[in-house]
């Protein structure tokens, strides 16, 4: 009975920690420390899967900024490019044609940029040009 409490314990103390994660990569990384400090590599290895899939879920701007900063982007009234592919995680925005803005202090992302595309903010790595979240 003691292992399944300390199961539950841990898995409480990942999700809670994973719910304010950033994307995929940070929600892993502190699952897996939060889990490895209170179960070692094992804990490790299920903390890490289980903040890689909240923070995945949250996306990096996570639940309680996404609105502020769609509303922000709206308000800034930047012009959008028009691009023919999907917009998704992971597309390689163009080159040439594209302005990239600074993420405000506030949102709390520094190395990242975001510009609008087809009417959506969509947040951008500065040196890849891959978006990283579409903002609906």
């Amino acid at each position: 009975m003691p292992r399944l409490t300390f199961t539950a314990t841990a898995l409480a103390l990942v999700l809670g920690t994973g719910a304010s994660a950033q994307g995929l990569q940070q929600g892993a990384r502190e699952g897996a420390q939060r889990g490895e400090e209170m179960a070692g590599p094992l804990g490790a290895v299920v903390g890490g899967a289980l903040g890689a899939a909240v923070g995945t879920a949250n996306g990096i701007l996570g639940i309680d900024r996404r609105e502020r900063f769609r509303i922000y982007a709206s308000a800034e009234r930047r012009p959008s490019f028009a691009y023919r592919g999907p917009v998704r995680i992971g597309t390689v925005l163009p080159e040439d044609g594209i302005v990239y803005y600074d993420v405000p202090r506030e949102f709390e992302l520094a190395g990242y940029n975001y510009t609008i595309v087809n009417d959506h903010p969509v947040l951008v790595e500065p040196g890849t040009r891959r978006i990283v979240e579409v903002i609906d």
